[in-house]
């Protein structure tokens, strides 16, 4: 009996420590089952142990066993580690295609479950059945418990897509942002009715608000009419959204500005990574050696999108040899800054590039900032979307909550996040601000790396995060 006694109190103080730790005094209610396993024994939790039928014991110890497994790798997976796989390589050359990341929830502080009742290791979707593996009931409160730190400028970041919360349900949709493809629809739609599309520099503040607007509206009608096309219009919780990883190279309170492809934090230039990418146009005289694509990390994504597009990303290590080798290399062009049509706000198209940016001021937590019919394009997603308030533009002025106002105090703290290649990349510069109720948690080490095209990466494994740089 004292055994017994003795593990009663050892995992009745864990337990309780644990409850301490994510402030939630609802646990209370489990600690007299607790008490009952291990002293009174009144439940019978394993009663089939009792019965006659060895089928029955057989079944029910194998779902058991299953049971409680899954159980453990909820929590676990919710408070402190979870596994994530780079699917894309917007992180080339840093984190590559193929890298297996273990993912701490401690270094940031885990969420406590803002859609509690979800299927383990399933993000959103149940496979085979293709249907949601989670129920949107209950839906809690943002709330972050006490981690190791906070997130730190060049941290590399798992968190939710911020632009996920609305998605199109056709399979070639799911993974498209919805809100440009609003606007791209909208555009058509517009041009389509009215036979011109207006030049918004022409237009006053309001009118382009306006036009914006239209655009928008346009554009969500037309997709909302074509379910056939699109599939059904659905939406996700926060943490229910895609996972994204990036790199944090904005903190709240910062002004953020990219001049050349170079960014700027308050006026001062920020350090690139030393793998950082952007695209060349490239003429090759002959293939590629095989060793030498190995060794510049050159991918046969990389020599698709030469043989289709004319240009490949290269790293500034690459860039030199192949400005030296030109035996094997005709020439190497710069490409030349792209559209500013797609580039976040899209309400308020601000001529801005994913080479040149901004600036732009980092919503901070307790901190306001003053709101103008010209910056209310770059604040409106996170004052109405992520922090819930109503808002409204009526003749020229700007009402949040039915209340006529010029500034406002944001209560998230929002990050700049971009990935390390950096022309190809859907990043902040297309759906901006990610804030801090997004955020998952913080690559610790590749446990486990194997490239598409040559098989497992042995000098990756186990490689710590936090020294690619």
């Amino acid at each position: 009996m004292k055994k017994q006694w003795f593990k009663f109190v050892v995992v009745t103080l864990l337990y309780l420590a644990f409850l301490l730790w994510v402030k939630s005094w609802w646990g209370l209610i489990v600690v007299p089952f607790i008490y009952d396993v291990y002293i009174t024994k009144k439940i019978k939790w394993q009663w089939w142990k009792d019965s006659p039928n060895s089928l029955l014991r057989g079944v029910m110890s194998w779902v058991d066993a299953c049971v409680f497994a899954l159980v453990a790798v909820y929590f676990i997976n919710l408070f402190f580690f979870q596994n994530y796989v780079i699917p894309s390589s917007s992180l080339e050359k840093s984190l590559l295609t193929g890298d297996y990341l273990f993912v701490s929830k401690m270094s940031y502080g885990p969420r406590v479950p803002q859609t509690p009742l979800t299927v383990p290791l399933t993000q959103h979707t149940l496979p085979v059945l293709d249907c949601k593996s989670y129920i949107e009931w209950p839906q809690w409160d943002y709330r972050r418990v006490k981690g190791l730190g906070k997130v730190q400028l060049n941290d590399i970041v798992v968190f939710n897509y911020p632009a996920g919360d609305t998605l199109c349900m056709a399979q070639q949709y799911q993974a498209q942002d919805f809100y440009r493809m609003c606007y791209m629809s909208g555009y058509q739609v517009f041009y389509n009715n009215r036979g011109y599309l207006p030049v918004p520099d022409s237009l006053t503040a309001m009118e382009r608000l306006k036009f914006y607007s239209e655009v928008e509206k346009m554009g969500r009608e037309y997709i909302a009419a074509n379910t056939a096309e699109f599939g059904e219009i659905a939406t996700r919780p926060v943490d229910r959204r895609e996972n994204y990883v990036k790199r944090c190279v904005g903190l709240p309170g910062q002004t953020l500005e990219i001049r050349d492809r170079i960014v700027y934090l308050d006026g001062k230039a920020n350090k690139e990574p030393d793998n950082v990418q952007y695209t060349y146009y490239v003429k090759l005289r002959q293939h590629l050696p095989d060793d030498l694509m190995e060794e510049l990390g050159i991918s046969s994504e990389d020599i698709f999108s030469l043989n289709t597009n004319g240009f490949m990303p290269l790293t500034k290590r690459a860039l030199d040899v192949f400005l030296q080798r030109k035996d094997l290399v005709e020439s190497v062009e710069p490409v030349t800054d792209a559209e500013d049509v797609d580039i976040y706000p899209l309400n308020g198209n601000m001529h801005w590039t994913r080479d040149n940016y901004g600036p732009i001021w980092i919503p901070q937590k307790g901190k306001s900032i003053r709101l103008t019919l010209d910056n209310i394009a770059v604040y409106e997603r996170p004052i109405r979307v992520y922090e819930g308030n109503d808002l409204e533009i009526r003749d020229g002025r700007i009402y949040i909550n039915g209340k006529e106002t010029s500034e406002y105090t944001f209560r998230l703290d929002y990050y700049w996040m971009m990935g390390d290649n950096r022309h190809n990349s859907a990043d902040s510069r297309y759906w901006g601000f990610v804030p801090e109720d997004h955020i998952v948690g913080k690559p610790i080490f590749i446990w486990w790396s194997k490239d598409p095209d040559r098989g497992v990466r042995w000098n990756r494994l186990f490689r710590f995060v936090d020294n690619i740089k």
